[in-house]
């Protein structure tokens, strides 16, 4: 089984550390990966091994219907996918643009939504069932 390209603490790491905003395309690039890597950790911790395959283009997708497959509380977190695409798209369309950090702050925070979320469905089987926050969720755990 291959281990993912990077782990949760190289994740965490890139998430803390401040976005450079000279090289606004790198960094984007960084955290679609880093978004690739935090579904192939959750493949792996289900004894699956990562797709290589693209959908509409793009691997975090094609790795998101993937973890999808076999259990539909995972699809919770299909727009946060999207949403990291469209940001890398847009940053890439124009790195030079004066939005161009203010996008790459954003596309930060998304991909530590996912991050966050993957995270709290390996702790918690049934996140995301209706939502992130979901108060059967809450109840339960209280």
């Amino acid at each position: 089984m291959k281990t993912p390209a990077k782990s949760i603490a190289e994740i965490a790491e890139l998430l803390e550390a401040p976005a450079d905003a000279a090289a606004p395309d790198e960094r984007a690039r960084a955290y679609l990966s880093a978004g690739e890597a935090v579904l192939e950790n959750w493949l792996l911790a289900h004894d699956r091994e990562p797709t290589e395959a693209t959908a509409e283009g793009f691997r975090l997708l094609a790795l998101h219907r993937q973890g999808a497959k076999g259990d539909p509380s995972f699809n919770a977190c299909r727009e946060t996918c999207r949403e990291l695409v469209y940001h890398h798209n847009v940053i890439l369309s124009a790195p030079e643009s004066a939005e161009a950090a203010s996008r790459l702050v954003m596309m930060r925070f998304v991909l530590n939504h996912l991050y966050l979320f993957v995270g709290g469905k390996l702790e918690e089987a049934g996140l995301g069932e209706f939502c992130c926050s979901s108060r059967a969720l809450r109840a339960q755990s209280a």
